[in-house]
């Protein structure tokens, strides 16, 4: 059997989404180890955790975070969520990959890429969903790695990928809830946890040659990260530090070949 970072449990269940994680479906999931970050494979600065689960319809995807100052202003669809503290799922589909990011707020962001030498005319790509003269589409080099000879492509070696940040991934849900104050400092808060679903028939693009849903032993690469707004002095420190499920040895989340390595059981 191939190696993985975590294993995600099938369930019968359906739920509803709401942000509790005391729901009996997550009290007796497999939660992840604290996050590391990403960086370093070091303990995370504050505790972060993740669950996986799912069944014939949907991936669930549940984080838990502590957090003392709860803060998130961001609250129209789309906007930078990276900006504030924020989770963060990405999922890989071999000529593809999906992000999503969500703060305290429930405020989501996403965007679909595509690597740009698996965007030719006639590809599976070749939709109008995905056609580069749209207004919301860019290409995009990779994060925090373009110097010098690295500026316009990045530095991995496939190059650059087309980013749709129009996409919105169908039938997405998403929820939250605080133990705590959200933008109010005057109080020490606990954290914040995140449920999401997706439905499996929305990943088809993502499945890379696998089914939908899983065959059991199916390994899928996904990023699952946290990462922190953090100030010093009233200064911003940058880049935010980053804590994941697994660590990259390197600060850039679109590397799909470093994330974690996901197993699905029944």
């Amino acid at each position: 059997m191939q190696k993985s970072d975590y294993t995600a449990q099938k369930i019968t269940d359906t739920f509803i989404i709401d942000g509790n994680l005391n729901k009996a479906i997550w009290q007796n999931a497999k939660w992840s180890e604290r996050f590391v970050d990403m960086v370093t494979g070091n303990a995370g600065m504050y505790n972060t955790q993740t669950a996986l689960l799912w069944n014939n319809t949907h991936l669930y995807i549940a984080f838990k975070a502590e957090e003392p100052f709860l803060e998130a202003h961001l609250t129209k669809r789309d906007s930078i969520v990276f900006l504030e503290n924020d989770l963060e799922v990405f999922i890989d589909g071999g000529d593809c990959y999906y992000e999503l990011e969500i703060n305290a707020a429930n405020t989501i962001y996403e965007v679909f890429f595509i690597w740009k030498d698996a965007l030719t005319k006639g590809s599976r790509f070749d939709t109008p969903e995905f056609d580069v003269h749209q207004q919301q589409a860019y290409t995009f080099g990779g994060d925090y790695d373009r110097s010098g000879a690295s500026f316009w492509n990045g530095t991995h070696p496939r190059g650059i990928r087309w980013a749709f940040t129009g996409f919105d991934m169908p039938g997405l849900e998403t929820a939250v809830q605080l133990d705590g104050t959200l933008n109010n400092n005057s109080d020490i808060d606990k954290g914040w946890s995140l449920e999401i679903a997706i439905p499996w028939i929305s990943l088809h693009l993502l499945a890379n040659g696998k089914t939908v849903p899983p065959t059991n032993g199916d390994i899928w690469n996904m990023f699952l990260g946290r990462f922190q707004k953090l100030m010093v002095s009233g200064i911003e420190v940058q880049p935010h530090p980053a804590m994941v499920l697994s660590s990259h040895g390197i600060y850039d989340t679109h590397m799909p070949e470093k994330w974690s390595r996901i197993m699905f059981a029944d």
